[in-house]
């Protein structure tokens, strides 16, 4: 792997975490944009870690060089500081798979799990061979789109809610760009995503949605056409007419889970639901998403081919959560169709 860093201390501080596992090999390094593009071209590595701010190319400009020459699966590590939140997002839309926080230093308290979520990522990116990126020239679904016979008669499109995890950022940003201004429900979303990051995830997120996105807050109303996000460190649920935050144990290893969502959205609209799971690894919210479907629930998982990592939607498909298995531009079809 390729680690790019302008920094010399941060940059010997991310070798030796990375070198530090049996099966990761650091093969070079770059101290700025052009050589880590130069260097992928000629060593084309597994993976790249890149920063953000580098002298001569920036991290959001050497990522878009590298995935229009050599497509090579990109990790974005940053520091939540506000202006390397937004570059690091222009990086995901430029092609970076996914995105760390970049890691405490040795004797934090946070050290341990910044680190691991680093060489997890890391694990999961290298094994992404094939760069897959949808453009709205050329979605083709080797399904039929369901017609709106198919998604339930009588759907009043009460609520739809989201899961996601690595490589969600990018299928949601392009889901909800295909929903329409007046759409008539609320949208609820849980999104595995490193602490720091969510504010800005929402500000981008809402840059691209003629919806509004905001974090979600305790109490407040569902409104139609809005969009929730859960916030950091806290499940997020739903009554019938409200929000609800909870800071209570982590399930399936996160908080916010995907499967709280989905039980309290189960619990509360029952059949007037849409439960949705997008690309990430593990399997939060698969089983959540069968008992939605139990219940006369549209259900859906994004497609194999669309997605960066098939794990949570290949559990849900593998368990016969999914009624639909569509990419996110067909997702916002079937929305459409369902809300109206």
């Amino acid at each position: 792997m390729l680690v790019a860093e302008d920094s010399p201390t941060l940059r010997e501080f991310l070798v030796h975490i990375l070198s530090a596992e049996a099966d990761i090999r650091v093969i070079a390094t770059a101290v700025d944009g052009v050589q880590a593009a130069e260097a992928v071209a000629r060593l084309r590595p597994d993976v790249v870690t890149m920063d953000i701010h580098m002298p001569r190319l920036d991290g959001f400009a050497a990522t878009r060089r590298i995935m229009e020459d050599h497509p090579t699966p990109i990790v974005i590590v940053s520091s939540t500081m506000s202006d390397q939140v937004a570059a690091t997002f222009r990086a995901i839309e430029a092609g970076a798979l996914a995105f760390v926080r970049r890691p405490h230093g040795i004797g934090h308290r946070e050290h341990a799990a910044d680190a691991g979520e680093l060489v997890q990522t890391v694990r999961l990116m290298a094994e992404v061979k094939v760069v897959r990126r949808w453009r709205k020239s050329s979605i083709g679904s080797r399904r039929i789109a369901p017609t709106a016979a198919s998604v339930g008669a009588g759907a009043k499109g009460r609520i739809v809610a989201i899961g996601a995890s690595t490589g969600g950022p990018i299928a949601l940003q392009t889901l909800l760009k295909g929903l329409p201004s007046d759409f008539s429900a609320p949208l609820v979303i849980v999104q595995h995503i490193s602490p720091g990051f969510v504010e800005g995830f929402v500000d981008w997120l809402g840059g691209a949605s003629s919806l509004p996105v905001r974090l979600a807050q305790h109490g407040e109303p569902l409104l139609p056409g809005h969009v929730y996000l859960a916030p950091d460190g806290s499940h997020m649920g739903v009554t019938a007419d409200a929000i609800r935050l909870d800071t209570g144990h982590a399930e399936n290893g996160s908080r916010p889970a995907i499967s709280y969502l989905f039980r309290s959205v189960a619990e509360s609209f029952g059949a007037n639901a849409a439960g949705i799971l997008l690309s990430g690894m593990g399997a939060d919210g698969a089983a959540e998403l069968k008992a939605l479907r139990e219940l006369g629930a549209t259900t859906v998982a994004q497609s194999k081919e669309s997605s960066v990592v098939h794990g949570i939607p290949g559990v849900a498909i593998d368990l016969g959560a999914a009624g639909h298995v569509l990419d996110p531009v067909e997702i916002s079809k079937l929305l459409t169709r369902w809300a109206s």
